[in-house]
């Protein structure tokens, strides 16, 4: 008797928690008052239930080869430097090659050591020119291409992902696809241009120094000294909109956005909002360095090739902090700051697909479901009464109740329902009954040798539980490896699956179990069992 109570105890209070969870998801249901109990607020809808936006991305593979090059370059000229090697400022010739020119041909074998020691490069050609000067032409192998590849898209997904993290969006799929290419989707977004445009910004931040002795006539003429480039100077105009002037700067950045640490929006003694940048201690002590060499000179910060301002550095400054302005608006600092904080793209990402998935869609999707679960869940209902009787209407109990517990399970977990999900519930409740099945007909099997009705319960659920464990956990390996190696449906299809085959082994073997020794509590040891 005591161990009864028990367990009738232990199955309220884990029915009582399930509930809790799922009556925030429930219509009409104020998630407010229970905020302070519960750490989620329901359960979140998919981009194919909520609606939302779904955006196919294409990133610019060959800018990023082009860029590791070039820093395989600088590094291969740092290296050969240390070494008293010195070469020309290397050049990116395509995906795979580089060019070089050694400035002395004695240094040949040095050279040569250099890069067979420090980068991955290959000599695909060497070529002796006037001056005592040797031009190479090096190459990266396939494999090391791949593996650029590779990390540019884990990155770029990355990336992509801490940007939307920041911005709000609750339960973003983002996921890699064939091509180069990445596939976001981003259910109840409200604001959908502000998010491409944030997921979009490559947020490559430089700072280089401006030629303020260059003629800035004949730079727009494209006449330009060796080492400088034109840039587009920002100015934002009260109505919202930007004006552009021509600025020259020397082309080679003296610091990277690599080097910061933190991005926030501070506001100015004029109410204004710019974006205040912590480096790192690298970073800081080039920043440090940099400034006191360039007193009384201007210093543009650059993002995405536009330049933001072009302050002029009037001390050395120390404490690795730094700023933009530009008369933002608080959301443009806003947003500025947010992919600063999530570092900038590794390549040039466009939208090769944007398609809006309307709220009214997602209801009907969800009316469908819910009408479909609902058909299934009554022809199971109606099945087990009909044919196991007192047994089918415990069974048809322990189904609902394992309905509801998925439901607070998906609450509590702060899982996201979609589509899949919603199959993923409907197969649960033909395997619900399944564990109740297996029960009744060992059950029946003991009756049939003559034991009591006590007795064909008790022999009944201890020889079908293994039976049920062995076959509900092989089906839970099998959904892990569907949540493990599946993309966001088939994820959502696993969660369900995984939730509902938990709870109705608690459902079949505890509860029911429970109903059926309640029920024979106070009646004879010959009662008879209507299962």
């Amino acid at each position: 008797m005591q161990s009864l109570r028990l367990r009738a105890i232990l199955a309220l209070l884990i029915v009582l928690v399930g509930l809790a969870f799922m009556l925030p998801s429930l219509p009409g249901v104020k998630a407010s008052a229970l905020d302070k109990i519960l750490p989620g607020n329901g359960i979140n809808l998919g981009l194919d239930l909520k609606g939302g936006i779904h955006l196919t991305l294409g990133v610019d593979m060959k800018t990023a080869m082009d860029n590791n090059l070039a820093r395989l370059g600088d590094d291969l000229k740092a290296s050969a430097r240390e070494q008293e090697v010195y070469i020309l400022r290397p050049t990116v010739l395509n995906e795979s090659e580089i060019e070089v020119t050694l400035i002395k041909a004695e240094q040949k074998d040095a050279f040569e050591g250099v890069i067979k020691d420090y980068t991955p490069f290959a000599i695909e050609q060497s070529t002796p020119l006037d001056g005592d000067k040797v031009k190479y032409v090096l190459s990266v192998p396939a494999k090391y291409r791949s593996e650029i590849e590779k990390l540019t898209m884990d990155q770029a997904i990355k990336t992509m992902r801490n940007r939307i993290d920041q911005f709000g969006v609750a339960e973003p799929d983002i996921r890699k696809e064939q091509g180069n290419r990445i596939q976001v989707q981003l259910p109840g977004l409200k604001d959908p241009e502000r998010a491409i445009k944030l997921i979009g910004q490559t947020a490559h931040l430089e700072f280089k120094m401006v030629d303020d002795t260059a003629d800035l006539k004949k730079a727009q003429q494209g006449i330009l000294a060796p080492g400088r480039e034109v840039a587009k100077l920002q100015h934002r105009q009260p109505n919202g909109t930007y004006t552009e002037s021509d600025i020259v700067l020397k082309k080679d950045a003296v610091l990277t956005g690599e080097y910061v640490s933190d991005a926030q929006v501070r506001l100015d003694q004029w109410n204004n909002p710019y974006v205040s940048l912590t480096f790192n201690a690298r970073g800081a002590k080039i920043f440090t360095d940099l400034t006191a060499d360039n007193v009384n000179k201007r210093m543009a910060i650059v993002l995405d090739g536009k330049v933001y301002s072009a302050p002029v550095i009037r001390e050395r400054i120390s404490g690795g902090k730094a700023s933009i302005t530009g008369n933002f608006t608080r959301e443009e600092a806003r947003d500025l700051a947010v992919v600063l904080r999530a570092g900038s793209l590794p390549a040039p990402v466009t939208i090769l697909e944007q398609r809006a998935v309307g709220p009214s869609l997602g209801q009907e999707s969800i009316n469908n479901g819910i009408m479909s679960a609902m058909v299934g869940m009554a022809a199971v209902l109606a099945f087990m009464v009909i044919y196991y009787g007192f047994g089918g209407v415990v069974a048809d109990i322990v189904l609902v109740l394992n309905i509801m517990l998925i439901m607070g399970g998906l609450a509590a977990f702060g899982a996201t329902l979609t589509l899949p999900g919603i199959a993923g519930i409907i197969l649960t409740i033909g395997m619900a009954v399944d564990a109740n099945v297996i029960i009744y007909e060992r059950i029946r099997e003991e009756v049939r040798r003559g034991l009591s009705a006590k007795q064909a319960v008790e022999e009944g659920y201890g020889r079908a539980t293994l039976t049920i464990l062995d076959a509900n956990v092989t089906t839970v390996i099998a959904a892990i490896i569907l949540y493990q190696f599946g993309t966001g449906p088939i994820r959502g299809f696993a969660v369900t699956l995984t939730l509902g085959i938990i709870t109705s082994m608690f459902t079949a073997i505890f509860v029911s179990r429970i109903l059926f020794d309640l029920y024979l509590k106070h009646r004879a040891d010959n009662a008879k069992l209507s299962i």
